[in-house]
């Protein structure tokens, strides 16, 4: 099929400018002014803004997890991510622990997505043991297209020990890849739980006093010094808080390659909805927690600057009847939030159009610096002659209100129930192919497994 995207504005990390887009087949063959093709189907996107895909590179779609199995699996996670342009995700795939082996893992979650998703995939692999086995194996992940790595500084059957730590960022570097890390203080954080259970802090509440930003900066600080000592680049993932950012901005005042990621609940939520009643605070239970207004302003300043690379979304979905498995035990709460099927439209509703951010940012945050920090630039990232015609049409004038009673996931609750949204998306075309349309999700399961290149940010 041939498409000409007729007068729209096409945005890129550098400049907005009206152009025309010829896409054919999975491809944009040509991009120009007043384009002419006869036998294309002219679509006139006049008022439009036209992002490149957007690119969610921190997702857990059908992930075993505090007793549970996330709300959403594959299938109507990537639905609700296309729905909100999102046109590729990066899982977690992981290894587990007991002596299996990284293909294991790989070979697991191939089988939770293949054939299920609605746009394009690709995999992380979480390293939780560490051995000259598992060494071996990070060639064939990236023959496997697998060129990012995750690590955790907290959770029991996740955790890797600061000398693992150092092992691994080490020979990653060695092959061109890097580790995004989950930086929290796990000891401190556990005796914090035992003094709150001690005390009979049973409620949600209690759940960011015993998470508090020093343990999640503490370890962003051990993480970077371990990494300075490795002479390798690493990535905090959600990064929540001032004093975690003001450790990444010291370790590349001293040279370091640091990347940083940010999530949209520590933009537009503070810890206040962890008191409130009735359980709801039990909604909004995540690791890092959500922290305090002021961090809020710090992170909109560090994207306005250019110092966060990317916003995702560490989409982690549960029930109201699942979070209330730690109805009488905050730390049973499953940890996580949705977010994919709203990122764009609140980073722009809540960053462009408040000023916040431009459009161009936005841009780079979702798409751009994904692209390239994930090895797919310029397939996906830009739109651009030879580029996948990944393409999501965006409305700026489009308003709503996100609530669960319309949202695509597969859970009765939404962590920005009642927010009022001013623009939105209008359609996604997925490799060529118009898979949104006025909104709504047309064409379902058309995503394929992306093969990922060494990082070129």
């Amino acid at each position: 099929m041939k498409y000409l995207l007729k007068n729209g504005t096409v945005v890129s990390g550098d400049c907005s400018v009206k152009k025309d887009v010829l896409i054919e087949e999975e491809k944009i063959i040509k991009t120009g002014f007043d384009l002419c093709e006869q036998d294309a189907q002219v679509i006139d996107v006049s008022g439009k803004l036209l992002f490149p895909g957007f690119i969610d590179g921190h997702t857990h779609f059908d992930l075993e997890v505090a007793g549970t199995v996330t709300a959403d699996d594959f299938e109507t996670g990537t639905r609700a991510a296309i729905a909100g342009g999102t046109t590729l995700v990066i899982d977690y795939a992981s290894q587990d622990k007991g002596g299996h082996t990284l293909k294991e893992g790989l070979e697991k979650w191939h089988k939770k997505a293949d054939g299920k998703c609605s746009c394009d995939y690709s995999f992380h692999m979480s390293i939780v043991e560490w051995n000259e086995d598992t060494e071996k194996e990070i060639e064939d992940m990236i023959r496997e297209g697998i060129t990012s790595f995750k690590l955790y500084m907290t959770y029991p059957a996740m955790i890797v020990n600061d000398t693992d730590l150092y092992k691994i960022i080490k020979k990653l570097n060695e092959y061109g890849c890097f580790a995004g890390v989950h930086c929290e203080n796990a000891g401190v954080i556990d005796a914090l739980i035992a003094e709150a259970k001690k005390e009979g802090r049973m409620g949600p509440e209690n759940h960011p006093l015993v998470r508090p930003d020093t343990m999640e900066a503490e370890a962003v600080h051990r993480l970077l010094v371990i990494a300075k000592e490795a002479d390798a680049p690493v990535m905090v993932v959600h990064l929540t808080n001032q004093k975690a950012y003001e450790e990444v901005m010291r370790a590349r005042t001293q040279g370091q390659k640091v990347y940083a990621e940010t999530c949209p609940q520590y933009l537009l939520l503070d810890d206040s909805v962890y008191s409130r009643p009735d359980f709801e605070g039990a909604k909004y239970v995540c690791a890092p927690p959500i922290r305090k207004k002021e961090d809020q302003e710090c992170l909109w300043k560090a994207l306005a600057n250019g110092q966060i690379q990317t916003v995702a979304t560490d989409q982690c979905s549960f029930t109201m009847a699942q979070k209330a498995l730690g109805k009488d035990d905050f730390t049973k709460i499953p940890g996580g939030l949705p977010g994919v099927q709203t990122r764009g439209t609140l980073l722009y509703t809540y960053g462009v159009r408040t000023g916040r951010i431009t459009q161009e940012q936005m841009c780079k945050l979702l798409s751009e610096n994904a692209a390239k920090l994930y090895g797919v630039y310029p397939q996906k990232g830009v739109i651009a002659e030879g580029s996948d015609a990944d393409i999501v049409v965006f409305d700026p004038e489009k308003k709503g209100v996100i609530s669960a009673k319309t949202h695509l996931y597969n859970t009765d609750n939404n962590p920005y129930e009642g927010f009022k949204i001013h623009g939105d998306i209008d359609s996604v075309f997925l490799r060529g192919t118009q898979v949104v349309k006025d909104g709504k999700v047309i064409r379902e399961k058309t995503g394929k497994y992306i093969y990922r290149g060494k990082n070129q940010l």
